[in-house]
């Protein structure tokens, strides 16, 4: 495991890597490496990031695709923190000054860096427009989303206060869309009786897990618990 501290022990194409992939937030072949950015991650530099926990590489067909892990997420969040490797000359210093900047308007949007660089569907079509003359509608969504929630807990619970995966509630719920499941769960975590956490064990996480997760605050979420009403 490494840390911000640590990046200046990082090679400038090493740290590219891993803004890039950020960026991309998503898995990316070096063939998309070499088209986005004009380098590929391979040798020295991919075993490194492998070896350190930082990206995870799809070697089972070429070309080879590569990943932020969650600690690779961790780290190239912080990198603005730590001094840049010296060997990366005014380029890589810039670099820094806008990942300095980019965290500070993130953090004042109270936006994590994964749910502003994950893609959408550009083609999805727009939001419609509430109309006016029926102004509770949002209301009545955000109120309909949280019974769905509620009522999911029920079915999945052991008791009332039983921790259950979002992953569940999102297979009950798989219909609903999962910006408004999202807000409202943000949401439900300011009621007395919901508790929703990250899993302290990462490692016991699963794809589904990680896929499921909530981010609030600064972290991913994974587990809800609904006391008795």
């Amino acid at each position: 495991m490494t840390s911000p501290a640590d990046v200046p022990h990082l090679t400038p194409n090493q740290i590219n890597a891993l803004v890039v992939l950020m960026v991309e937030a998503r898995r990316v072949s070096n063939v998309e490496l070499k088209e986005l950015a004009g380098f590929t991650l391979t040798g020295q530099d991919n075993r490194k990031l492998v070896d350190l926990g930082l990206v995870e590489t799809d070697r089972t067909h070429r070309p080879f695709a590569h990943e932020l892990t969650d600690e690779g997420w961790r780290v190239v969040r912080h990198l603005h923190t730590s001094t840049p490797p010296r060997q990366g000359g005014s380029t890589t210093r810039s670099l820094f000054v806008v990942l300095s900047n980019l965290h500070r308007s993130l953090d004042r949007l109270r936006i994590s860096h994964g749910d502003f660089f994950t893609q959408t569907d550009a083609t999805a079509p727009p939001a419609s427009v509430p109309r006016q003359d029926t102004p509770a509608t949002v209301t009545a969504t955000a109120a309909e989303v949280e019974a769905l929630v509620r009522a999911a807990y029920r079915e999945l619970a052991a008791a009332p206060g039983a921790w259950v995966g979002l992953a569940d509630v999102r297979d009950r719920l798989a219909d609903t869309d999962r910006a408004s499941l999202d807000a409202t769960l943000r949401a439900m975590v300011g009621r007395e009786d919901v508790r929703i956490i990250p899993v302290a064990n990462t490692k016991s996480l699963t794809t589904r897990d990680r896929a499921a997760a909530v981010r609030i605050g600064n972290e991913d979420n994974h587990a809800l618990a609904i006391g008795a009403a």
